[in-house]
């Protein structure tokens, strides 16, 4: 399977709080469900996000978007909606060292060398891996270089505040664009595959 990383971030890269007021509250933010507005009222966009769910062979989770997920998307079994159907009908796994019982079924809990476990899981036959949000957990998936695949769903809009997908100081990534497409509601999204590290260009003294 590939890796994949699915995420939602504002222009000035903040994924913290999309879904709701008191999603995520961490560190004062204030600012939650900046993404539903938009997203919410996007036929395109929604279309698109149901269909990468339905390419997931397992999904990959951090413990604070797992739980968030479990109790919105766990509770849907019987809903007949794709995203949750896909969520409660194929493997999940949680990268957490403490999460003892995990609420929603079908999950297993990665610990000790999460490394080796996720590259054991890609190991597998399949088509993706996916990891949707997990802050923390995607920008330890680059430093590990074990992202295959990224998809940013860009909105047209400007936080200010909260948690940015990419740290200040953190590994450099070359990255080669595979898709792109804007949605009638102005969300960019955006297919890459990292490439190892960018090359830099040394400045020449002008004669």
């Amino acid at each position: 399977m590939k890796l994949t990383t699915i995420t939602n971030i504002s222009l000035d890269g903040v994924m913290q709080g999309l879904g709701g007021a008191d999603e995520d509250r961490r560190g004062g933010f204030e600012r939650g469900g900046w993404a539903l507005p938009l997203f919410g009222t996007d036929k395109e966009g929604a279309t698109f996000v149901e269909e990468v769910y339905q390419r997931a062979d397992a999904f990959l989770f951090g413990r604070l978007t797992y739980e968030i997920f479990a109790r919105y998307w766990g509770v849907m079994e019987d809903s007949g909606n794709p995203i949750a159907t896909a969520l409660n009908t194929r493997p999940k796994y949680v990268a957490s060292t403490t999460l003892a019982e995990p609420s929603w079924a079908n999950t297993t809990i990665l610990s000790g060398d999460v490394a080796a476990a996720i590259r054991e899981l890609k190991a597998k036959p399949g088509g993706e891996l996916q990891v949707h949000g997990s802050g923390n957990l995607v920008r330890w998936l680059f430093d590990n270089q074990l992202v295959d695949e990224i998809t940013l769903l860009i909105y047209p809009i400007v936080i200010g505040q909260g948690t940015r997908l990419f740290p200040d100081s953190g590994p450099d990534i070359a990255l080669d664009l595979v898709d792109s497409r804007v949605t009638p509601r102005g969300v960019t999204i955006q297919v890459y595959r990292p490439t190892g590290r960018p090359q830099y260009a040394t400045a020449n003294a002008t004669p």
